[in-house]
């Protein structure tokens, strides 16, 4: 209890503007998957606005720092615009695979068509939200996903979209996706511990909150990385504020499934 107390403490010092260091990024891929990944975003046709991604996203260090590997079976939560989803993709070719789950799922079809037939789309009817009367948050009804024994489920910015009281079916529907030993990876906008819920700051988690979600529901907390922790976010307004040009301060934490 007291080394998680531990971890937790300095969860929420990392996440204050106050703190005064950042993890410096290697320069060089560490791994297989990295070195994958550094070959796609440095690509010829990679597009200005995904090359912009990458500089703030950091895909190959916050992937290595989730220990993806090629030979995984992997869960995206809501790919949605799929800047993670094409990273994913081209990690796990030939190797892997990657199970798409949520809205942007369908992006699997187009995928598919470009031979990439390791990346699945996952029923729709496998899980269930609906509007919980706050703009832009939704409530898990329902979630019974058949993809079982997976090594890796990640979300990228979205769990602050499922109502409160409905994470923890989330959680526990992740834990009973993995197999012993998976990873269960979340990066989402930072809130202030303790800070009351407000309008402004909605899109916000307390990471200290996420931690305690997800141990409750059964995982070991790993670590964290403060590889995208920013300092000139003053987590007082919503990530969507010019002055913040949604390049948000952002937790990563990484659990596991004993």
């Amino acid at each position: 209890m007291v080394k998680i107390m531990g971890k937790i403490i300095i969860i929420a010092v990392m996440a204050s503007p106050l703190a005064a260091w950042a993890q410096s990024a290697p320069s060089q891929p560490a791994t297989e998957a990295g070195r994958r990944i550094q070959t796609l975003i440095t690509a010829n046709d990679r597009s200005e606005t995904d090359r912009e991604s990458d500089r703030t996203r950091l895909p190959v260090q916050t992937m290595e720092f989730f220990g993806l590997e090629p030979g995984m079976k992997v869960i995206e939560f809501i790919p949605a615009g799929g800047y993670i989803t094409e990273i994913l993709a081209h990690a796990l070719a030939g190797d892997g695979e990657l199970h798409l789950l949520g809205y942007g799922a369908n992006a699997a079809a187009d995928y598919q068509s470009r031979g990439m037939k390791h990346v699945q789309a996952i029923a729709l009817d496998t899980m269930t939200l609906s509007p919980s009367g706050q703009s832009g948050i939704f409530v898990l009804e329902k979630i019974d996903v058949p993809v079982k024994d997976a090594d890796m489920f990640l979300t990228f910015r979205n769990l602050h979209n499922i109502a409160k009281n409905t994470r923890p079916l989330l959680h526990k529907a992740v834990f009973n996706m993995l197999k012993p030993g998976g990873i269960y990876g979340i990066v989402d906008h930072t809130k202030r511990h303790n800070e009351p819920d407000t309008q402004e700051t909605w899109r916000r988690l307390d990471p200290v909150q996420v931690i305690k979600e997800v141990e409750a529901a059964g995982f070991e907390f790993v670590d964290y990385s403060s590889l995208h922790y920013r300092p000139d976010d003053e987590l007082k307004y919503d990530t969507t504020r010019p002055s913040i040009n949604r390049y948000s301060d952002r937790f990563t934490l990484k659990f596991r499934k004993p």
